[in-house]
């Protein structure tokens, strides 16, 4: 009131306010967005990521590369939230989703620029958004649970950017055969919980060696030398149980007097456990499958038996277990005879000089096993993210029934029908819906580039077979050409398209609201301390 200033925020807040706030927004979500661009689509380029351990990740799996690296930005921040949730939610699209989100945020920057109001554009933005899950279902194509071709294809297509592109023909045939193998009738609607495939990794071989195991590989072996290495015709018992004598849980004192007293001690203990050996050889199990301990004597009385045993199995594969034998868990040795499962064969094998036990020809198994391997490593666990991916888009189609043409042919439909559906706006939505429809472009555009095309002879082209209704047609970088997709069987699931430009606007949306950043000073020692704390930036003083 009298010229003297009011501080209302503490001592070294940061404050940064309107078209400032949101061109720092936009321009750190850019940033992340340009950053992975280059990965996408066939053609696209790998990453190399180098922890603070040193330990290096070579990818060009979005999801993962935006895992590693480490931002400060909030705004960054926020659109790697947007590649962690497209994972999470459909396995795939991870960086379509960043590019698309960076590339509404640049076209809303133009608009900005032109002081059209951020919530003009973000009504344009949002009725694009609806506009363009109707198109996604207009030129959306019905797949049924038995079409295997199409299935093939869709799982090829996700591989195609990936580093087992080279093999993605016999590795669809794996793909699709386990997931179809998993799905499960619910409700009338077919679910495929891809949890219920396990991965084991094994580096050596070549990708040509991935195979499909119709039960589960178990990283353990026998537990005793004298067990049967392979046992045909398994009945197979899961305990979730130790075989061996379990300790008080009181503190208790026995007083013994006499040698006598001791022996008849150890004989009593001998007893129990040759009782619960016994119960198990009754039952006419012959593997033995335990989430705990086995002791010694039970080992010896089972081996002598011919019987398998294994010990300290994890959880999630005693459960997958079950689904692949139909045995049921149990944990009690009464009446074990009705908790028993099958299989063809359980086998200890020696797999890259580490020994495996394969629990195989399971009847209408609902969990499966894939082992991947691979020359190096890096090979192994960049083959393991590829087929994540693609078990993760057969599990949509077969949620979804409905595929759309791959290539950017789906983007370029949704730009070129937004157009139409512009001119029905007020003039402000009018044009952010017109950015809405060329930032879809960025897709198309993006292929064309990483395939060393000019993005401008590509989009001309497009739009020209799109005003012909050639719904279909997108990029094919393998031919350095426009192409209709439908017919190279080019095909994604309609629930990734629909993910992908739902979440991207929706943050474009959100990052386009912000028009205040206030930022609290950083932490230090404290009030009357030097950075870092007592004793100065190296932390604690040594006599402290």
């Amino acid at each position: 009131m009298y010229g003297q200033p009011v501080y209302i925020l503490k001592e070294g807040t940061e404050r940064t306010r309107g078209k400032d706030a949101q061109r720092n927004n936009i321009t750190a979500a850019r940033a992340v967005s340009e950053a992975i661009r280059s990965a996408l689509g066939p053609k696209g380029m790998d990453k190399m990521l180098i922890d603070n351990f040193g330990d290096t990740t070579v990818t060009n799996d979005g999801a993962t590369i935006l895992k590693e690296i480490e931002v400060s930005h909030p705004a960054a921040k926020f659109v790697i939230d947007l590649a962690k949730t497209q994972d999470q939610e459909t396995g795939d699209g991870t960086t379509t989703v960043v590019v698309i989100a960076g590339e509404l945020l640049k076209q809303a920057e133009e608009l900005l620029d032109l002081d059209i109001h951020p919530t003009s554009i973000i009504e344009g933005y949002r009725l694009s958004r609806f506009q363009a899950e109707k198109i996604l279902e207009e030129i959306a194509i019905d797949v049924a649970f038995e079409d295997d071709k199409t299935l093939k294809a869709v799982a090829e297509t996700s591989m195609s950017s990936k580093i087992v592109s080279g093999e993605k023909g016999p590795l669809s045939k794996i793909i699709v055969k386990a997931v179809k193998s998993i799905t499960e009738e619910i409700d009338g609607e077919l679910f495929a919980d891809i949890d219920n495939i396990q991965i084991q990794k094994k580096k050596g071989g070549s990708l040509v060696d991935t195979e499909l195991i119709d039960g589960i590989i178990l990283d353990k072996e026998f537990v005793h030398a004298d067990m049967p290495k392979k046992i045909d015709g398994a009945k197979i018992l899961l305990l979730d149980k130790g075989l061996e004598l379990s300790k008080t849980e009181i503190d208790a004192k026995i007083n013994i007097t006499s040698p006598d007293q001791i022996q008849a001690f150890l004989d009593n203990e001998h007893e129990m456990l040759k009782e619960m050996a016994d119960k198990i050889i009754a039952s006419g199990a012959n593997v033995v499958l335990c989430q705990k301990g086995i002791d010694d004597i039970i080992q010896h009385y089972l081996a002598k038996k011919g019987i398998g045993a294994v010990r300290r199995i994890k959880k999630s594969d005693m459960e997958k277990l079950a689904k692949a034998t139909g045995a049921q868990i149990t944990t009690s040795l009464d009446d074990i005879e009705d908790y028993i499962g099958k299989a063809q064969v359980a086998e200890e094998k020696s797999i890259a000089d580490d020994n495996m036990i394969f629990i195989t020809g399971c009847d209408n198994p609902k969990a499966v096993s894939i082992i991947i391997r691979g020359g190096t490593e890096m090979i192994v666990d960049e083959a393991d993210r590829a087929i994540h991916d693609a078990l993760c888009v057969v599990r949509q189609v077969i949620h979804d029934k409905q595929v759309v043409p791959g290539g950017g042919a789906p983007e370029l439909r949704i730009s070129h029908k937004l157009g139409d559906f512009a001119m029905g706006q007020t003039s402000k939505v009018q044009l952010a819906v017109e950015k809405f429809a060329k930032a879809m472009e960025i897709i198309p555009r993006t292929l064309a580039e990483n395939a060393g095309l000019d993005p401008i002879d590509v989009l001309s082209e497009l739009h020209v077979q799109h005003a012909k209704d050639g719904q279909g047609y997108g990029v094919n970088p393998f031919k350095s050409k426009v192409d209709d997709m439908t017919k190279l069987s080019v095909f994604e699931p309609i629930s990734v398209k629909k993910q992908a430009i739902n979440s991207a606007a929706e943050a474009a949306e959100m990052i386009l609201r912000i028009d205040d950043v206030i930022a609290a000073k950083e932490l230090s020692g404290g009030p009357g301390m030097p950075p870092g704390g007592p004793g100065g930036p190296g932390g604690m003083d040594e006599d402290y």
